[in-house]
């Protein structure tokens, strides 16, 4: 059975947040060397975007980490898929997250982070679902806050699909 994909947030949309946050944070960054961790699969067309929008250098590792499996919504139970390439000790990080759900993924990453002992934290993601938090989690730049629903595109996926979508999209079941 095929799905059905609405538009939620267009593709111009999404171009012109991502542009206004890579300014706030370019400018929040302006003298520090900023790092980038990007949490994989969804958070890789969020990341590259942002990243050439910085007017600020910066480095970037990826990190993956998985509580989803193939349904649609987080188990819970989170893992860490494949770990950072290199120390973040002493550095200024910003975790780029393609969405904020119930926070037990990102809760546990930054517990995990700061025992590496990083100068500073901070979160950046592309979609915030507060209605679905059930772990608080802070997060520093948000680019939308969006209902309870699940979506698709712009590296979010079902069952490993509709990544490629330039827009987010909401999927009919």
């Amino acid at each position: 059975m095929a799905e059905k994909v609405s538009i939620l947030i267009s593709e111009q949309e999404v171009a012109d947040r991502i542009a206004a946050m890579a300014a706030q944070i370019s400018e929040a960054y302006r003298d520090k060397d900023l790092h980038l961790i990007c949490v994989l699969k969804g958070g890789t067309f969020f990341m590259t975007e942002l990243s050439k929008h910085l007017s600020i250098p910066c480095s970037l590792d990826f990190m993956a980490l998985s509580s989803y499996g193939d349904g649609t919504k987080s188990s819970g139970n989170v893992k860490i898929v494949k770990d950072l390439d290199e120390s973040i000790e002493g550095k200024d990080v910003l975790v780029v997250e393609d969405i904020v759900d119930s926070g037990h993924t990102l809760n546990y990453l930054c517990r995990r982070l700061n025992e590496r002992s990083p100068r500073s934290l901070k979160l950046c993601t592309l979609l915030d679902k507060p209605d679905r938090r059930e772990v608080f989690v802070h997060v520093d730049y948000i680019g939308f806050q969006i209902p309870d629903a699940f979506v698709v595109g712009y590296g979010l996926d079902y069952q490993q699909k509709y990544r490629n979508l330039p827009f987010i999209g909401v999927v009919e079941l």
